[in-house]
């Protein structure tokens, strides 16, 4: 016992400031994978319960778990640096000098991690929302705390810079109701009934399962058009992500309607001009735009 504890205890470095023994080597391993366990504990066994319990949406829980566990893994840094036996003091005097030193290189980096964190607190982008940044149309996956990924409709996972969520300007999708409303623009030829066109596009926006009832699908009549009446129809969906299939899936079933009702679907013209007083010169054809 004597031999095992001298063996311990033993110093293998040491200063005024730093002891490092295999006892306190192994202290500190400890502590961190207690940590871990405690997180894996609350993250996956206790926490699910009461999130179910709650009926909590999953970007909240997403968050809660990120802050629970940055949060635990901090302390059990702080309690293995004790007890391994180095002088908090000095370990912190040696963070703001390397702060100092690499502030400048790493102020983007810094400025990603203190953006995570703005993200994981205010709640306004959670796991699970629809977005779009930069012409880009995906759904959060993941808030890490210096980067968060997103999946955009093609399968592609793109890597953000959690500023770039906070400072740039992001459409979410989900922030407040889980609806959007989106518009499909059809045009019909001249002398088409309007009325029958606004009953059938309405008819086909109600009996399509991804499109929801509350609040209603309209049509406005859009404008005349150089070759068409132009329609827009207006509806609200909260699947976001496909809803270009959404749209086409519709385009098809307006395609097949408008045919059963005879109603055309026009397309730009030319008409060809011809000034029979001027053919022998060579300048008497002309091709002007026209309507249908």
């Amino acid at each position: 016992m004597d031999f095992l504890d001298s063996f311990l205890n033993s110093s293998f470095f040491s200063n005024t400031d730093f002891e490092f023994t295999i006892w306190n080597l192994i202290r500190a391993v400890l502590v961190i994978v207690l940590a871990r366990g405690l997180v894996f504990l609350l993250t996956q066994k206790l926490l699910p319960q009461i999130y179910e319990r709650q009926k909590i949406e999953i970007g909240a829980q997403y968050t809660v778990n990120q802050l629970l566990k940055y949060f635990i893994y901090f302390i059990a840094f702080i309690v293995a640096i004790q007890n391994l036996g180095i002088n908090l003091g000095v370990f912190w005097g040696s963070i703001a000098a390397l702060a100092v030193g690499f502030g400048l290189g790493l102020q983007q980096t810094f400025n990603d991690l203190f953006s995570g964190l703005i993200i994981l607190f205010e709640g306004k982008i959670r796991v699970g929302d629809s977005v779009k940044i930069d012409n880009h149309v995906g759904r959060i996956v993941r808030v890490g705390i210096r980067t968060s990924d997103i999946e955009t409709r093609d399968n592609i996972v793109m890597v953000v810079p959690n500023s770039k969520l906070v400072v740039d300007i992001v459409h979410n999708w989900n922030h407040d109701y889980n609806r959007v409303r989106f518009m499909l623009s059809v045009g019909v030829a001249y002398g088409t009934d309007p009325e029958l066109v606004r009953d059938l596009l309405l008819k086909i926006a109600n009996e399509h399962p991804r499109i929801i009832d509350k609040p209603k699908p309209f049509v406005r009549f859009g404008d005349f058009g150089d070759s068409a009446l132009v329609f827009e129809l207006y509806f609200f969906s909260r699947y976001h992500i496909v809803i270009s299939d959404t749209k086409s899936d519709m385009r098809f079933i307006i395609t097949k309607a408008f045919k059963e009702h005879n109603i055309e679907i026009p397309f730009p013209q030319r008409t060809l001009w011809v000034n029979q007083q001027s053919t022998s010169s060579g300048n008497g054809v002309e091709i002007v735009n026209s309507g249908k």
